[in-house]
């Protein structure tokens, strides 16, 4: 079920961001529309990464030693303080699993 709702986000932030934003189509939207579907990607994502994030085994989980958030967090500084996204997937990756071994 899960699987399913992430495939339906997906092809709705692809469609509206195809057939909305492909300049060589035919429809032309304001700047005013446009500007405003350019946050459905972030939208979207935000809603799959945080249940993953603050969920675990059907309970709210918020603590400094939940590795889940401890790698978004980490990631999250990284790529804003540094603009690499590379580096930040895999300094990311890296908290989360020495997080991982440790509990």
């Amino acid at each position: 079920m899960i699987w399913l709702i992430i495939l339906a986000m997906l092809a709705i932030v692809f469609a509206s961001r195809y057939v909305f934003l492909e300049p060589r189509l035919p429809i032309r939207l304001g700047t005013r529309t446009q500007r405003f579907l350019s946050f459905t990607a972030p939208a979207v994502m935000t809603a799959i990464w945080a249940p993953i994030v603050f969920i675990q085994e059907q309970q709210l989980v918020v603590s400094l030693f939940n590795p889940y958030l401890v790698g978004a967090l980490v990631t999250a500084a990284v790529a804003f303080k540094t603009k690499r996204t590379l580096l930040a997937a895999v300094l990311g990756i890296l908290a989360f699993s020495g997080l991982m071994l440790i509990s």
